[in-house]
């Protein structure tokens, strides 16, 4: 399994426009928007695939949203044409503890049982409950969850998957 390291990660969304100077509201996926708030640059995907990066001028946390400045949008018109375009950013300007890892680098990842080396299926989706990370693992029986804790994940591997320790249930 190769690593997938995608140089662009998403991290929110234009949601609307705010003000006559060309600002936009961007509803931040980072694990805070002051995270997003703080970055120099963003970049659009274009419809070939590449991306286009372009300079945050000034931005701001307004609640969990951001509003920003982006170099070139300088009319509310220009703004308005950006609203529901996915933002992306650069994972090697995002900071990320150590031991934590990027939800676009664990999804797709084998899920295996660490005593038995069973492979229950991969990671379809992270999500966040308030108390910890939940993984859906799509399994051959359906999606099953499993709590993103030392007490049933053991070790993730960005090449070998994220090997667990289930409890009696938890994927049958």
């Amino acid at each position: 399994m190769a690593v997938k390291n995608e140089r662009y990660l998403e991290c929110g969304k234009i949601i609307n426009t705010h003000g006559i100077a060309g600002k936009v509201k961007i509803d931040s996926w980072c694990d805070s928007p002051d995270i997003l708030a703080g970055l120099k640059k963003i970049a659009f995907q274009n419809p070939d695939g590449s991306y286009a990066e372009k300079k945050i001028l000034s931005a701001s946390v307004q609640k969990r949203f951001v509003l920003a400045s982006i170099e070139g949008i300088t009319t509310p018109e220009q703004a308005e044409a950006l609203k529901e375009t996915v933002i992306y950013a650069d994972r090697n300007l995002l900071p990320i503890p150590e031991g934590s890892f990027f939800i676009a680098d664990l999804v797709g990842l084998i899920v295996y049982d660490v005593d038995t080396g069973v492979e229950y299926g991969t990671v379809s989706d992270v999500f966040n409950t308030g108390a910890s990370d939940i993984y859906t693992v799509k399994t051959a029986e359906g999606e099953r969850m499993i709590p993103a804790v030392d007490e049933f994940v053991k070790e993730i591997d960005l090449e070998k998957g994220i090997a667990v320790r289930p409890i009696e249930g938890m994927f049958d």
